[in-house]
Order: C-alpha cells, then structure tokens, then sequence
C-alpha cells in the first residue's frame, strides 16, 4: 500500500473516531493509541488480504504449497492484528475493534482488488462497502 493510501486510511480513521478537525488529531494520548491501533490494523490487512487472496494469481501451484505460503504470510499478519488489538481495547470495545478491522479490510482489498487481481470495482460493490461504513456510525456514536 502506498504511503499515499496508509495516510488517507489513517485520517479518515482519525475523523470517523474523534469527529473533529484533522487539526485537533494530535492533541491527545487517546488519538496516538487511535492512530497506533490504525494503523496496525490496516498492515495487518495488507497481509490477510495477501494470504487470502494473493495465490489466485497462481492457480497453478500446488494448492499445499499455496496454504503453507498462506499460513506463514497469516503468521506476520497475527504479529500486527494482537497488538493492534491488545493496544486498542480498552479505548475501545472488542465491536468497535471489530468494526474498525472489517472498514480497513474493504480499503485494503478495494486497492488490493484494482491493483493486484485486475479487477474492477462494480457500483453495486461500492454502493455495499458505503453501507457497511455507514455502520460505523452506529457502532462508534455514544447512544
């Protein structure tokens, strides 16, 4: 991913969580751990989405070998998801953790998707990932 798109992902990230100006982002210890735990989630996903979906390019590999290659690029995956996820919950709920993961995971695929595999993001994909961002809403706001 580039540095371009891990910022991108990373302000918006900011904003969702704090809802005030990117501006305000770096005045409190609570925005770091928010940023940390981002940011880690969104590497961790540039693995996952390696290994889940980086071998389809190479469907003429053995499929033991491609799951071995999987597990062991899952392995550094994990090496970023626990501490993302050790680091964030208390600031936030295990759902919130969760919710924030699968809005990363539908970044990092989309570029994964245009980029690596070639494929093109339909409008019915979009119209359904901004659906599932607009969840976030409900899951970040203090009811």
């Amino acid at each position: 991913m580039s540095n371009l798109a891990m910022l991108l992902t990373l302000a918006i990230w900011s904003w969702l969580i704090n809802n005030h100006s990117l501006i305000h982002l770096f005045k409190t210890d609570i925005v770091i751990l928010s940023m940390r735990t981002a940011f880690l989630l969104t590497i961790s996903n540039i693995f996952m989405t390696f290994a889940w979906y980086g071998h389809l390019k190479f469907k003429q590999s053995a499929l033991w070998k491609v799951i071995i290659i999987s597990w062991l690029i899952a392995f550094v995956e994990y090496c970023f998801q626990v501490p993302a996820n050790r680091f964030g919950h208390g600031s936030y709920s295990a759902a919130q953790l969760k919710t924030m993961q699968e809005v990363i995971t539908l970044v990092v695929f989309s570029i994964f998707s245009l980029f690596y595999l070639k494929e093109p993001l339909k409008w019915n994909y979009l119209v359904g990932f901004g659906m599932i961002v607009a969840a976030v809403f409900f899951i970040f706001h203090e009811w």
